[in-house]
């Protein structure tokens, strides 16, 4: 009759135990995804604010120059910031593109010969550096390290002086192989940093193989550990790359006008007059300058980015 009877009645402990173990869980699953409090979603705001304005002091400059590339002169200097398809036309851009007093496509072809150059050199004179440094295990790698990487700290523009008076000394000065010789000195500080950081990253197993093949340490660095150097190669080509195309104070100081050779960022100044400027000359001029450099940031945007990272692992 008890058995019965207890069998019959339902156990109001495991009905109260399963009915709060739903809510347990859930409560657990808030525990687990706390909301965002009061103080951090201010603090996005905040964030988004400061990074919306930074892009947008950064990119006005840039729009106003593209606009008024294609904009007659009175346009430019009463609407600066509008556009309207009254206004726009190509005639300057063309203009610009056919000046007799500044011939884009040649500076386009100089500039990219500075840059080829520049890149050759850099790359060819730092990376064995950089492998001595990286390789070596004395206070005197460490020692080379840091007097290599002080030249980051120096203002290109404060060795500019310096620099004309070894040139001229040279016979150098005006010169395309003194330009050269200065801008490739210039790249050496970055690119010697990013190549012994991510040569410290790379495994001392691969120098040992090469050695057990019979391979000395100049040909085991050129033919076993620069191929696998591609990713922060291509981040120092892209760096060296826009810095050469947008320098303008050290070619038109080493180059100078009477040298008759033009950058295309110099001959944007070429384009100001002495007493007057026509806008309509400068701006497209301007665009002409910076697209190329530009789609090549766009493009090329990732291999820096993984290159760093890379690099960034083991310093």
């Amino acid at each position: 009759m008890t058995t019965t009877t207890a069998q019959a009645t339902p156990a109001p402990a495991a009905e109260m135990l399963l009915a709060e173990m739903p809510a347990t869980r859930s409560s657990r699953r808030r525990r687990q995804r706390p909301r965002p409090s009061r103080v951090t979603a201010m603090g996005a705001v905040a964030k988004w604010t400061l990074l919306g304005a930074g892009a947008l002091i950064m990119l006005v400059p840039l729009y106003i120059m593209l606009i008024s590339a294609f904009k007659p002169q009175e346009a430019i200097i009463r609407q600066p910031l509008a556009i309207t398809p009254e206004m726009f036309t190509l005639e300057y851009l063309a203009d610009a593109v056919t000046s007799e007093k500044f011939n884009v496509i040649g500076a386009y072809g100089i500039t990219l010969l500075f840059v080829a150059l520049v890149n050759v050199f850099g790359i060819a004179l730092s990376a064995p550096v950089a492998y001595v440094i990286a390789r070596g295990r004395s206070k005197w790698h460490i020692g080379l390290l840091l007097v290599f990487v002080s030249g980051l700290f120096i203002p290109g523009q404060v060795t500019l002086i310096p620099v004309v008076f070894v040139l001229r000394l040279l016979g150098l000065i005006n010169t395309i192989p003194g330009f050269i010789l200065f801008e490739t000195a210039a790249t050496l500080p970055v690119t010697i940093f990013l190549f012994a950081a991510y040569l410290r990253t790379v495994p001392r197993d691969i120098d040992e193989a090469a050695a057990l093949d019979g391979a000395g340490r100049v040909r085991a660095f050129w033919s076993c550990i620069f191929p696998i150097m591609k990713p922060v190669v291509a981040t120092i080509v892209v760096l060296n790359s826009i810095s050469v195309w947008n320098d303008f104070v050290s070619p038109q100081i080493i180059l100078g006008p009477s040298s008759g050779i033009y950058t295309v960022t110099t001959g944007v100044y070429a384009a100001v007059g002495e007493f007057q400027t026509s806008y309509t000359t400068v701006f497209p001029t301007l665009l002409l300058a910076v697209a190329p450099a530009i789609i090549f940031f766009i493009v090329m945007q990732r291999h820096i980015i993984g290159g760093l990272v890379a690099g960034a692992t083991k310093g």
